[in-house]
Parts: structure tokens; C-alpha cells; sequence
């Protein structure tokens, strides 16, 4: 099935694997929104999806995918995750704009290719952004962390991964000093923004992308502080 999907095919069942994780489902505007389509261009290829047992789709409750459209969305973030690490690690191409460069080139890559990619990689375990690389087996190992909108004040954190990594949030980020393995610490929430320090700077999120940001938690404070230079 995987060898005769389109690229815009390919690109739903992602978008759709994405937001499914997210929300539980896909609903269609925020489908549209995901994949930078008007909402009336989505019917035609979700219809080609379900007609081949990839997806389901409820009205008013959005598009899943099935066990078969799971497993076809796995291999695709597989492909799509070590074409990341390939343009940074090798190429040097800028965390901003590898994910857009990585959808253009995972469509090209065999399964024989990608492995390659994987074992000449040394089988790394995340993208640059932080996310988790399936397996060839198609098992995603997803570690423990939260999302900062869930974070206490003045829980000192690290950013682990994150996941919208559409380039006008990563700049975002970026601008803000906000990148996986960076040090932070929550100083407010509200229920429209998240306020945090990094590297000693107040920086503000709004609640929509604050909730992109995932962490790993180290303490509390000061004490977190204090332990940290023992």
C-alpha cells in the first residue's frame, strides 16, 4: 500500500497521525491548517484514505487512523525523523527549516535507503527537535515528559522535544532561546500565556504554543539550583 500513496497522501496520513496524538482526532479545519489547504480540498483525499482502510471518519468528530494507517504513518515518521537527522547532522542544515526540507525528501527514501540512513547515523533515538524515531519494527518509544502548559511555577525543567515543528514556530522559539536540551524555569501561568525564565531572561508564550514545548523535569527553584552546582 505505502509504495502507491501519493505525496499529498503520504502528507494527510502524517498530518492526520499528528493531530490524532494531539487532539484524539483529526477535525478538518485543523487538518486544513496543518497541511496549508483551504477546508473543501481535504473531502476527495480523506474519501481515497478511508476507501483503502488507512483512515475512519466521523462527521463532527474527525478522521482517525486505523490500525493499517497507524502503521503506514509510523514508517512515514520514521522516514521523515532520520531525514532530519541526516540534514543537520551531515549537511548542517538550520533546525528552523529542516522540517519542511525532511517532507520534501522522506517521499524519496526506500525502506532499504532509510535504514542506511539509520545504522550510518549511529540509530539515533530522536529527530532534532526532540520527538522520538520509530523503530523499523514500528515501535515508538515515548519517554516521560510534559508539556509546559502543565508545568508548576517555579519548576525548573529542560526542553526535551518539540512538536509542532513547523518553521514560523520554531523562529519563534528560537527567538526566545527555547530549543531541546536548554535549561528553563516557569515563573507564571494564566490561562493565555505561560511566562518562563531562560537563561535569565523573562520570556512569554502564548498558551497555544507553549503547549508545542515538551520538558523534563529536574526540581524545584532555588533547591534545583543549588543542587545543580554541588
Amino acid at each position: 500500500m505505502q509504495s502507491k500513496l501519493s505525496y499529498e497522501a503520504e502528507e494527510y496520513i502524517e498530518a492526520i497521525y499528528r493531530l490524532q496524538n494531539r487532539n484524539g482526532a483529526a477535525k478538518t479545519k485543523k487538518l486544513a491548517k496543518e497541511l496549508g489547504v483551504v477546508p473543501g480540498s481535504i473531502t476527495n483525499t480523506v474519501e481515497h484514505l478511508e476507501k483503502h482502510g488507512l483512515v475512519t471518519h466521523e462527521p463532527y468528530r474527525g478522521v482517525k487512523l486505523t490500525k493499517a494507517g497507524e502503521r503506514l504513518a509510523l514508517g512515514i515518521l520514521r522516514r521523515h525523523r532520520l531525514a532530519e537527522r541526516l540534514l543537520t547532522d551531515i549537511l548542517g542544515v538550520e533546525l528552523n527549516s529542516v522540517h519542511e526540507n525532511a517532507c520534501k525528501l522522506e517521499h524519496a527514501l526506500s525502506r532499504e535507503v532509510t535504514d542506511l540512513i539509520d545504522e550510518r547515523l549511529g540509530k539515533p533515538q530522536s529527530c532534532p527537535h526532540g520527538n522520538p524515531i520509530p523503530t523499523a519494527d514500528g515501535e515508538l518509544k515515548e519517554e516521560e515528559f510534559y508539556p509546559l502548559t502543565e508545568i508548576r511555577l517555579n519548576e525548573h525543567c529542560v526542553v526535551a522535544k518539540i512538536t509542532d515543528e513547523r518553521r514560523e514556530k520554531l523562529l519563534s522559539l528560537a527567538k526566545k532561546g527555547i530549543k531541546p536540551n536548554v535549561s528553563i524555569n516557569v515563573i507564571g501561568q494564566s490561562p493565555s500565556q505561560t511566562v518562563l525564565s531562560v537563561a535569565g531572561k523573562k520570556r512569554i508564550l502564548h498558551r497555544n504554543l507553549a503547549a508545542s514545548v515538551w520538558v523534563r523535569k529536574i526540581g524545584r527553584g532555588k533547591h534545583a539550583q543549588r543542587k545543580k552546582k554541588v
